[in-house]
């Protein structure tokens, strides 16, 4: 089989094909699980900009098939306005995180209750403006954060991506007048090139719009994620990993549709038209 050059650079990709993830990203949320226990006693998850489905899948074995202390009343909620591949004991909805109709369909599935997790991994396609990109994903966390206070338990948890560039610090203290507590995570599975980190917030505060009198902004916490053991995911690695030999694994979960397939077929169409036309001038010129 061939060698796909992600293998052969990236050993988090190589790790979540042969352990079944469909992306890297799991291994991000593991890291962050590991530092902050973010699962124990969750009952009900919701996961936001969910496709391709890792972060579900995480929730999925930690919540379900490896809890030990299940009680049959666990439920999982995957939003996305893409389609996305089935993953066991996972509830999911294809529509918008900013429509109320999406709030109503994850109380619908909760019998009213309101979650005690909400993560969110999702992100823009980037552009390599890092200005812009923190922009984007700004916008893209309070779209997900206007959604979260509708419908996380007071005593519930938040973790979403985000872009720390020169103005995150807005971003805190926006988070900061919604929660009590405020952290940011870098697990070791985000390259250290990456502008990429995570907030986890926890306990809901009452909500209001603006500090009051006296109050002040304070930095977050920032942890980094996975111990010293853990692989680094800026680093190469060898083939034969750990002694093991080198076994090449297609991707788990293939796009389902990939925004490159639309193109894909109009240039199969129009050299199909264009082999027709060279096929009749030739037979007329015979």
């Amino acid at each position: 089989m061939g060698r796909s050059s992600k293998d052969k650079r990236d050993v988090y990709y190589r790790l979540a094909k042969e352990e079944g993830w469909r992306a890297r990203s799991a291994f991000k949320l593991l890291q962050i699980d590991q530092e902050f226990r973010l699962l124990d006693n969750v009952t009900r998850a919701v996961d936001l900009c969910a496709a391709p489905g890792s972060w579900s899948q995480v929730l999925s074995k930690k919540m379900i098939k490896e809890n030990p202390n299940k009680t049959g009343d666990e439920k999982i909620v995957a939003v996305d306005l893409q389609a996305m591949a089935p993953v066991p004991g996972v509830i999911q909805i294809q529509g918008d995180i900013t429509k109320m109709s999406t709030v109503e369909q994850i109380f619908s599935h909760f019998q009213g209750l309101k979650a005690d997790l909400v993560v969110c991994d999702g992100a823009p396609d980037v552009t390599g403006l890092h200005d812009i990109d923190e922009f984007i994903q700004s916008q893209l966390l309070l779209a997900a954060l206007n959604i979260t206070v509708q419908i996380l338990a007071p005593e519930g948890k938040f973790v979403a991506k985000i872009f720390r560039g020169k103005d995150i610090s807005f971003l805190y203290s926006q988070l900061q007048s919604v929660f009590y507590s405020v952290m940011v995570a870098k697990p070791r599975s985000s390259r250290v090139s990456s502008i990429e980190a995570f907030v986890v917030c926890e306990k809901l505060r009452p909500l209001k719009l603006e500090p009051g009198e006296g109050e002040m902004m304070q930095l977050p916490k920032f942890i980094a994620c996975g111990d010293l053991s853990a692989f680094d995911s800026d680093t190469c690695y060898p083939l034969d990993l750990e002694g093991r030999e080198y076994k090449y694994h297609e991707p788990v979960q293939c796009p389902i549709k990939p925004p490159y397939a639309q193109f894909l077929e109009k240039h199969k169409k129009q050299a199909k038209e264009k082999e027709s036309v060279e096929n009749a001038g030739a037979s007329s010129s015979i």
